[in-house]
């Protein structure tokens, strides 16, 4: 009887632990909404899902990094090049001295760029990571440096606030980024989140390139021994999250992205992905964005310093973390019961 009482608490535990995300989800909404007047007003709310968006998408590439048992802290600095990349592109162009022209680009070209930009900076992280075995806190520590240093180099550290366009070259329409979705009053970033999520929600539950970023996490030695070309997978991996940075250094303004590293890995590990590889899920990092969108909004609303908030966020990532630990401690305790049960 005690055995089958531990085993139901054991079970309501778990139940608990997985869906963790969304009920500190709903606790943050209800205790928001009564600290924050204008919390659950319709402006506030959808600042919040553009911030939202942009977390989002950061952890989207976050994720599929932390499974493979990596790590990029390069992500926000990404995010900031490829907005002053876009910027300068769609304000000066870009000047051939040799030739003495200066050539506009069109904005659906301005995008391909910055975005094919960012994937071949996280495609050299990989590359510096697999090739030449540095570790990938180092690797992308060194590329986070590198790119804000080129972000502000590239506008002497000033921002471009004017993003028109000219009619007459061809590049105007930027602005439809920063603005809600074809009249609605959705935002144009949470479209994008949309889309990025459900395309990366299904590359890696149902496709073999997903199934084998999954194995190299839970082990690489093992997924090495099978025929998995490892280093190949990672390079994509860690390509994929430089894109995913880049979109939202052209959703967000250029210039953006500081410590946003953090809000990524935060919205990642609480959406339920493992820091030590091998498990998560887009689905659950989308919640977790929401999380850290309605944490950071809130404290914001309500007054909360910059500096506590600094603070208030380690503190969440200390704690998922904990939490990540606990629920796989209880885990190999439930099958080690289970295989028990069934000798």
């Amino acid at each position: 009887m005690a055995a089958d009482n531990k085993k139901s608490n054991n079970a309501l535990a778990m139940t608990l632990l997985k869906g963790r995300t969304f009920i500190v989800l709903i606790i943050l909404m209800i205790f928001f909404s009564i600290t924050a007047n204008n919390f659950l007003t319709v402006g506030a709310l959808l600042t919040v899902a553009k911030h939202v968006a942009l977390y989002g998408i950061l952890a989207i590439g976050m994720t599929y990094v932390i499974i493979t048992g990596g790590i990029d802290l390069s992500v926000g600095s990404v995010a900031g090049l490829a907005g002053m990349i876009a910027g300068g592109l769609i304000q000066e162009g870009l000047t051939l001295k040799f030739a003495g022209v200066t050539i506009y680009f069109s904005i659906p070209l301005v995008v391909l760029i910055t975005v094919l930009l960012g994937a071949f900076i996280g495609a050299l992280n990989g590359v510096v990571i697999t090739k030449f075995n540095v570790a990938p806190f180092i690797a992308t520590l060194g590329s986070m440096y590198i790119c804000r240093g080129l972000a502000n180099i590239r506008s002497n550290g000033a921002t471009f606030s004017d993003l028109a366009g000219y009619e007459g070259l061809g590049n105007t329409g930027f602005e439809v980024f920063g603005r809600n979705f074809a009249g609605t009053m959705i935002p144009t970033g949470v479209i994008i989140l949309l889309i990025v999520a459900v395309i990366a929600g299904l590359i890696l539950k149902k496709t073999p390139f997903g199934w084998h970023v999954q194995a190299i996490g839970g082990n690489e030695r093992a997924s090495k021994l099978s025929g998995i070309k490892v280093d190949r997978v990672k390079i994509w991996v860690y390509a994929f999250s430089g894109l995913c940075s880049a979109i939202v250094g052209i959703t967000a303004t250029p210039k953006t992205g500081e410590s946003w590293e953090m809000n990524a890995i935060a919205a990642s590990v609480l959406g339920g992905t493992s820091m030590v590889g091998g498990v998560g899920s887009i689905g659950g990092t989308i919640v977790g964005a929401f999380v850290i969108g309605v944490i950071n909004d809130g404290m914001t609303m309500c007054g909360v310093t910059e500096f506590w908030q600094k603070i208030i966020r380690g503190l969440v990532i200390i704690i998922a973390v904990i939490i990540d630990q606990f629920q796989r401690n209880l885990q190999a305790k439930m099958a080690l019961q289970a295989r028990n049960e069934n000798k």
